[in-house]
């Protein structure tokens, strides 16, 4: 099979700049949707419960849109599946603002976590997809875009707090206009005679074990964060959102540096010396004396744990495509490799959000504690993101 011809330069940086702007995306509508949960909850009376199980649900959809992500790719392109994702949320937000009873509401969430699980697949592939064209780190960037895109979500749902739940229908703009972004294109012919490729999924699966633990960091800090804020010291109920905030911020700059980083340390020291300092800052969490101590804590916690899921991508990339000489079959491999990857992910989100409460159900001192001890699994796992020689 003939490889299909290079990009010339251009088109690398309209597709970088496409694929940035769908993890900004989702990031953003993703924050924006999370910070109005309270109100969402006083407006349809759920109960705490209710609201779990909800979310719950949603990350189950999530798992699946990325399966799906993962199946599809085999016959249509990682770009199709993308647009496809950002439009089923340009659908569901609008929706979820302005259902008229609890059944569409529910309906709408539904939606939207297939939509999210789609869409956080693909942007995955299309970066790692770029990386490779690149011949450089840039998933880190990527991943900076997320963090970005959450930092204004988070701040227009503060501008938003006073008005009604409609008002969040106004998102969706943001997806529909970057459906219709140039993403990167897969030759039409890799889909459907691309032959059967043995996958290494061992060393895969170690990587995916790093972004496990990230995820489980990742979602305690932002679900129990706040909580955490709250429960165990007097925090001013109006500055609880400072457990998440510092962690976005720490987090956001390592990623937009840590392209840099990366090529010139490489993968390996700069995963351990994350871990550490990731500890480093669990512990000063833990054992806060005051709240602003904690605060603290977390601002060290994400910068520490940042580049994990970016490099996790990379790794698991890197690995699926390195035995395959063809470019296009290569292309194809990464693809449903990255969709099938990408379930990493839900694994640590629930693991971090159900450990960290059910052990800190009396305590979080001791629910962070568990994230405190586990982060420290990426210093052996580490040795499985060098490259192969």
């Amino acid at each position: 099979m003939a490889s299909p011809p290079e990009l010339a330069a251009p088109e690398h940086a309209r597709s970088r700049v496409a694929a940035a702007a769908g993890f900004f995306t989702q990031g953003f509508v993703f924050i924006s949707l999370t910070t109005r949960l309270p109100k969402v909850q006083d407006h349809w009376h759920y109960s705490d419960t209710t609201l779990s199980l909800l979310l719950l649900m949603m990350v189950l959809l999530a798992g699946l849109g990325s399966v799906g992500a993962e199946t599809a790719c085999k016959r249509v392109d990682s770009a199709a599946i993308l647009r496809t994702g950002l439009l089923g949320i340009a659908v569901a937000v609008p929706v979820f603002a302005v259902a008229p009873d609890r059944a569409v509401f529910m309906g709408s969430m539904a939606v939207y976590g297939v939509s999210l699980g789609a869409v956080d697949a693909t942007t995955n592939m299309q970066a790692v997809a770029l990386e490779h064209l690149y011949d450089r780190p840039i998933l880190p960037s990527f991943h900076g875009s997320w963090t970005l895109g959450g930092f204004l979500g988070s701040a227009v749902a503060l501008a938003m707090g006073h008005l009604p739940i409609s008002a969040t229908g106004v998102v969706a703009v943001l997806p529909l206009v970057v459906a219709f972004a140039p993403f990167l294109r897969r030759a039409e012919q890799t889909v459907t005679s691309a032959p059967q490729v043995h996958v290494p999924w061992r060393p895969i699966v170690l990587v995916g074990l790093a972004m496990v633990l990230f995820y489980m960091v990742d979602t305690a800090a932002f679900t129990w964060g706040p909580q955490y804020l709250d429960k165990v010291f007097p925090t001013p109920s109006a500055l609880v959102a400072l457990a998440v905030f510092p962690y976005l911020l720490a987090s956001g700059v390592v990623r937009l540096s840590g392209d840099s980083l990366v090529a010139r340390y490489g993968a390996v020291p700069v995963l351990r010396i994350g871990a550490v300092v990731a500890c480093v800052g669990l512990v000063v969490t833990v054992f806060a004396p005051v709240w602003p101590v904690a605060v603290l804590g977390f601002l060290v916690m994400g910068g520490g744990v940042a580049v994990v899921a970016p490099l996790s991508f990379s790794a698991a990339a890197r690995i699926a495509g390195e035995d395959e000489p063809d470019p296009v079959l290569r292309h194809a491999r990464v693809d449903a490799v990255i969709g099938r990857f990408n379930q990493f992910n839900y694994v640590g989100s629930l693991l971090g959000a159900v450990m960290t409460g059910l052990v800190g159900a009396g305590n979080l001192r001791l629910g962070f504690a568990v994230p405190m001890v586990l982060v420290l699994g990426i210093l052996p796992l580490a040795r499985a993101f060098a490259p192969r020689r």
